[in-house]
């Protein structure tokens, strides 16, 4: 067996082995379980009167990538706690979404939602597609 040959089997080793982690499921669900143990916000969210509650989108099927970017992207800037917990959802999400990586949920590269919930609604969004996917 020659060289060419073995680094072409190590190639695609771990090809094989970056699918099964491309949709980073343990780890989201990990800090999705951390945030929401943390989140004390259970405040309503009214997207018309400015209140210190998070409105953030609930995504509809097929667009939950781009919600949870955007999601998360609102998180950051709105001074919540556990910024670098947050800040790695977003990079994971953004990476899945830009590299289509979560087939069964990156359809849409735009936010499509009906409805807007704090956030541990959108965090328990997060927690049931990605638990799953899981299954």
């Amino acid at each position: 067996m020659n060289a060419s040959m073995l680094s072409y089997i190590l190639f695609s080793c771990l090809l094989l082995s970056v699918q099964a982690q491309n949709c980073s499921v343990r780890e989201i669900i990990r800090y999705t379980n951390r945030l929401l143990e943390e989140s004390s916000v259970s405040c309503p969210c009214r997207e018309t009167a400015v209140s210190s509650c998070s409105c953030l989108p609930i995504a509809e099927p097929g667009h939950e990538l781009a919600c949870f970017v955007e999601g998360t992207e609102h998180m950051l800037k709105n001074n919540i706690s556990s910024k670098a917990v947050v800040a790695r959802l977003n990079l994971t999400f953004q990476i899945q979404l830009d590299r289509n990586l979560c087939e069964s949920l990156a359809r849409g590269n735009q936010c499509q939602y009906k409805t807007k919930g704090n956030v541990t609604e959108f965090l328990s969004k997060i927690l049931r597609t990605y638990q799953a996917i899981s299954k």
